[in-house]
């Protein structure tokens, strides 16, 4: 798997994902639940957007947790 950009906009109030390319995106589809779903020509989501997102508490910053799984697990 690539990297994944994860971009929290403190002022927009937004939490954007890129699962692949940002460049790759083709159309957008917003969902009932303020999630943007960004896709690729061929339909396949490539990121997606939370829209209204304020973290938890007032700590500056975003923690991220990460989880690599091999292939035995």
């Amino acid at each position: 798997m690539d990297k994944i950009k994860v971009i929290h906009d403190a002022v927009a109030h937004t939490l954007t994902v890129w699962l692949d390319d940002p460049g790759m995106e083709h159309v957008c589809e917003e969902t009932a639940d303020e999630v943007v779903l960004m896709k690729d020509a061929h339909g396949r989501i490539i990121g997606f957007e939370v829209l209204h997102y304020r973290p938890a508490d007032a700590v500056e910053g975003l923690a991220v947790e990460t989880v690599v799984r091999t292939g035995g697990e």
